[in-house]
C-alpha cells in the first residue's frame, strides 16, 4: 500500500503566542491572505483561492514560549513558491523586514532558504529546479545537494523579473 503519487499535505496548523503577530508574519511578510478569522482565537491564510495553506490559534498557546531546543516537534514548514522570481520577491520582503535568515541552500533539486517565524518555527521558503535538471547518479537515483546559495543573486533576479 502506497499513497497515491497526486497526494499532497494540504495545509500546517500552527500553535502561535500572539494570533496578529503570526497574521503580520505570514500575511504582510510571506503573502499569505486570511481566508477566515475566529475572532481573537484563530485565522486561516492562503495563498490563491486555496481554503488555507496555513491555520493558526492561540487556543491552548496564548501568550506562551516556544519549546526548548533539542525536542521533538516540528522542524520547519517548507513554503514552495512556484519560480525562482517569486522565491526571490518573498526574500526580498523578509530581508526588509529586518528578519534574520538561518540559512540558504541550493540543493541541487531546489533552492531553499530558511527562517523563523515569531513563535521561533522554521519555516523554509522555496522553489523547485525543473525535474530534467535534477541531479542523478549512474543508477538514476537522485543525489541532492547542500551547496551555497547566493541570496543576494536571488533577490536581484526577482527585482530584475519585476521590472520586465
Amino acid at each position: 500500500m502506497s499513497a497515491p503519487a497526486t497526494t499532497r499535505i494540504g495545509h500546517v496548523h500552527l500553535r502561535v503566542s500572539d494570533l496578529d503577530r503570526a497574521i503580520a508574519f505570514y500575511g504582510d511578510i510571506l503573502g499569505f491572505h486570511i481566508t477566515q478569522r475566529f475572532g481573537t482565537g484563530a485565522a486561516f491564510l492562503a495563498a490563491g483561492d486555496y481554503h488555507h495553506h496555513i491555520g493558526l490559534n492561540t487556543w491552548d498557546s496564548l501568550g506562551a514560549t516556544p519549546p526548548p531546543a533539542g525536542h521533538t516537534g516540528l522542524y520547519h514548514t517548507a513554503f514552495l513558491f512556484p519560480d525562482r522570481a517569486a522565491l526571490g520577491a518573498v526574500v526580498a520582503r523578509v530581508l526588509a523586514a529586518g528578519l534574520p535568515l538561518d540559512g540558504a541552500a541550493d540543493h541541487g533539486v531546489s533552492e531553499a532558504v530558511y527562517l523563523r517565524d515569531p513563535d521561533n518555527n522554521g519555516v523554509e521558503l522555496y522553489t523547485d529546479k525543473p525535474q530534467a535538471d535534477w541531479p542523478r547518479d549512474a543508477n538514476g537515483a537522485l543525489r541532492m545537494s547542500n551547496n551555497r546559495l547566493d541570496v543576494q543573486a536571488l533577490v536581484d533576479f526577482a527585482h530584475k523579473m519585476s521590472q520586465n
